[in-house]
Parts: structure tokens; sequence; C-alpha cells
């Protein structure tokens, strides 16, 4: 009998040894996985929609037709404060809402880890732009397709939001706010989010982070824009105003799947 519970009891032993073991290769930080990154925009407290109807703080009804934004070089930053930088080449994104598989951001070869915050860019950082036209490798041509360039000497469009408005004065008049460099400055916009989950990324497991996008707060944010004053916004103290005040606060990580 004596034996019998002997063995029993090491059974049980070796079996809180096997589950251990188990549990601490679900959790191990070896190699590297992919994350995920979703910005899924929105207007207001809605889901957004092209030509839909939406009244700003200011009374003007205005209905979207485009948006584009670039995100560029993310910074992931571990539990234990140290960072991972995605690599300058691999790390810069149009964000487009017609094409829903823009908004999807797909990250290989991240190191396994539990990451806490996600930093990112908006724009093309002046860094990137001086590397000349030679240093862009397709970067120019991709924006160029989408509507996201000025001339080389202008540089490159950082946010493109556009479509009709209607105040006390016009019914259905065209806008366009197009930030980017604005003369010597150069406007580029960083955010930085800490995630409500840790994003666990390992070989087995590709995290998705879901970031809302308020798309309203480009024109009607801490700056609001008047388009009773001029439908096209483009340059000068209003684009420096919208890129300083409004952008970096236009995303909120909603959620992480861990998955």
């Amino acid at each position: 009998m004596k034996n019998s519970l002997k063995n029993i009891a090491i059974a049980m032993v070796a079996a809180t040894t096997l589950l251990s073991c188990s549990n601490e290769d679900d959790t191990t930080t070896n190699g590297t996985g992919t994350l995920k990154v979703e910005f899924d925009n929105i207007y207001g407290d809605a889901n957004f929609a092209f030509n839909t109807p939406y009244t700003n703080s200011n009374g003007e009804i205005i209905k979207v037709t485009d948006v584009v934004y670039i995100v560029s070089n993310i910074v992931l930053t571990k539990e234990d404060g140290a960072t991972y930088t995605v690599p300058k080449s691999d790390s810069y994104f149009f964000v487009n809402e017609a094409d829903a598989a823009s908004t999807l951001l797909s990250l290989p070869n991240i190191p396994a880890a539990n990451y806490t915050k996600i930093s990112f860019g908006i724009g093309v950082d002046e860094a990137q732009f001086n590397m000349g036209g030679t240093g862009q490798g397709n970067l120019w041509e991709r924006a160029d397709v989408l509507g996201m360039t000025w001339s080389w000497a202008a540089g490159y469009k950082f946010v493109k939001f556009e479509g009709t408005y209607t105040s006390p004065s016009y019914t259905d008049a065209s806008f366009m706010v197009h930030t980017g460099k604005t003369g010597e400055i150069y406007n580029y916009a960083e955010v930085s989010l800490n995630l409500p989950e840790k994003a666990l990324v390992r070989t087995t497991i590709t995290p998705q982070i879901h970031i809302m996008s308020n798309l309203k707060d480009i024109i009607d944010g801490t700056t609001v824009v008047n388009f009773e004053d001029g439908g096209m916004v483009m340059g000068g103290a209003k684009v420096q105003n919208i890129m300083a005040n409004n952008v970096p606060n236009m995303f909120e990580v909603h959620h992480v799947h861990n998955d």
C-alpha cells in the first residue's frame, strides 16, 4: 500500500512538472513572430463611411470622399522598457480608407516578447526625405499613385482628407485638407499609445493591435477648421496646427487580440 501511494505521488509530481514545462513553453519569448496593427477609421462615435453627412462643432456639414494617411517609423516597447524599432525600410504604410487591405499592417520578424506600447509617426520623417530621390526606394512612386505627393521640393502629403462641405454661404462646395511640410516647418507628427492588454508576440501567436482613428479630429479637434473661411487647407498655420494639435490625438488603442 505504501509503495502504491509512493508511486501515485511520483506520478502526480511528474504530471505537475510536465504541465509546468508546457506552460513555460507557451510563454517563451525566444525567436520571432508577426504583429498585426489595424487602423479602424471612425468619425466621432460612429463607424466612418464615405459620402455620409457629418456635422462639425461649427455647424458645417461635410461629406468625405477620400482619406489617406501615412503611418511610419513604428517602435514597440516591451514590458521591461526595452524597445524594438521596425526597420526603416519596412516602416512606411499608406492607410487608405478606400482600400480595406491597407488598413491592416502586418509586421514580420518581431522579436518574441510582451509589448505594452506602440509608437509611430504620421507622415514621412525629415531624415528620410533628406535622403533625396535615390534614397526613397519606391516610396515616392507609391505615394504618387495615391495622390500623396506635391512637387519634390514640397515633398509628401502626410494626410489627405477631401470631400464637400455645406456652410451658411456654400452648398456642397469642395474641400481639401492636405498636410505636410510648410516652408521650413516639417510638421511630422508622432504618436505614442499604451496598450490596454499586452501584445504577446510569439512564434505561435500573432497579436493584433486594434487602433481606432477618429477622422473627425483632423478638422474638428483642439484646432477647428472652419471651411467657411476657405475650403483649401494646404499650408501655413492651419496645417501646422492640425499636425501639432489634432493628428497626434486622433488615435486610440481599442483592444489587443492575442490569437
